[in-house]
């Protein structure tokens, strides 16, 4: 189980987070991993303070898009330190499902083949290393930019001056530019990037992992279901029912646990990329130089990766959920006693009740929340650019 929690436990230990307890912590433990942790929330709120700040400037000042740019950012942060917080807070609710999913996760290779465990787990890995490799692309071209264009325009081919200059825009009270605090300004936002894009990652690959322990143990209820072979002694027949049910409630109330747990954090997710991704694309689209628009579409690209990857697990838990009432239907029921048929009614009657990754009780979440969010993206890019071309 530790292959699904590889990617999500290094970026949690990058935050300075244990998502659950695994054992005993030492003292020194729980202290370094305190220390890092408030590290990257004082930068975090540093950078976020003088951004904010920037913003009312720039507002202030008519600069509607500079404040645009700002915006995005903060949407940025927001979401990431929502995500390690909550994940904080519910640590001993996170510790107890994780332990549950032990306890029922497939031991040894026969156990394995039977849940098909090898095309969960590769594909839950492909999908993390992807998901991780794109956001660290995106972190890492952000805080590196500048940079770059200081050592290529300026200094290597001399075509236009440069000069030195910070990742993201934020206010501060002091000429830095050719002062030695150019560098710890430097390291600070390199830093808080960091921290904010680990925080995002993190929780993601941990809800992508669990998910796929829920599409795991759907499918093999399914499964097992279909090609249960009815005896016709209802003595027999009903225990192979009891144990069905017994697992069937087991995961409808892990699935109830993971809504708990990565609600809040779901929809304030949702809610701050539908504002990310409109002000990215009005920012594309107000003539910005083409190096720019190549940033800005990679940070569109992830954004948007991000949303898609919680809605493609939001709908294969439904489609598993689902599932199982389909699997009991076409099991060969035909020949068992008429009590364990009117059981199978109760049975599919349940399962047709989808099971939902939930943003709390406002958002169930599919494919489908990703053309809506989109959407409401749109309709607000529409009321910016209204505003700018005015």
């Amino acid at each position: 189980m530790e292959k699904l929690m590889n990617y999500a436990s290094f970026f949690y230990t990058v935050v300075g987070i244990r998502p659950y307890t695994d054992g005993e912590e030492s003292k020194m433990d729980r202290l370094r991993y305190r220390i890092v942790f408030w590290s990257n929330v004082i930068n975090v709120c540093f950078v976020g303070l003088c951004e904010s700040i920037y913003v009312y400037s720039a507002f202030k000042d008519n600069q509607i898009l500079e404040a645009v740019t700002v915006m995005s950012y903060i949407g940025f942060i927001i979401v990431g330190m929502s995500k390690m917080f909550f994940i904080r807070w519910k640590k001993s609710a996170i510790t107890e499902l994780i332990n549950e999913l032990k306890d029922i996760y497939p031991r040894g290779s026969i156990q394995a083949e039977r849940y098909n465990l090898p095309m969960y787990l590769g594909t839950c890995s492909r999908i993390s290393l992807t998901y991780s490799l794109l956001y660290s692309v995106l972190i890492w071209t952000f805080n590196l930019f500048c940079i770059m264009e200081y050592w290529v325009y300026d200094k290597w081919l001399s075509i236009r001056e440069v000069g030195k200059q910070l990742p993201y825009l934020m206010y501060i009270p002091w000429q830095w530019q050719d002062s030695w605090s150019y560098y710890p300004l430097l390291f600070s936002q390199n830093f808080a990037g960091c921290t904010s894009a680990a925080g995002q990652i993190s929780t993601d690959l941990l809800l992508c992992a669990v998910a796929s322990q829920l599409v795991m143990h759907f499918d093999f209820l399914s499964t097992s279901m279909e090609r249960h072979e009815v005896s016709g002694d209802w003595k027999t027949d009903s225990r192979f029912l009891v144990d069905i049910v017994k697992y069937h409630e087991r995961i409808l109330r892990l699935s109830n646990t993971v809504n708990d747990i990565f609600g809040i954090p779901l929809l304030l997710n949702f809610m701050v990329s539908s504002f990310v991704i409109c002000f990215v694309g009005f920012q594309m689209t107000v003539g910005v130089p083409p190096d720019i628009v190549v940033k800005l579409f990679l940070f569109l690209i992830s954004s948007m990766s991000q949303v898609y990857l919680i809605c493609h697990y939001g709908q294969l838990v439904a489609d598993a959920s689902h599932g199982f009432s389909v699997a009991t239907y076409n099991q060969k029921w035909y020949n068992a006693d008429v009590r364990y048929k009117r059981a199978l009614v109760i049975i599919i009657a349940r399962s047709q009740k989808v099971i939902f990754l939930k943003a709390t009780i406002f958002l169930d979440i599919t494919r489908t929340t990703m053309t809506d969010l989109l959407q409401i993206s749109y309709k607000f890019f529409a009321l910016l650019r209204t505003m700018y071309t005015q």
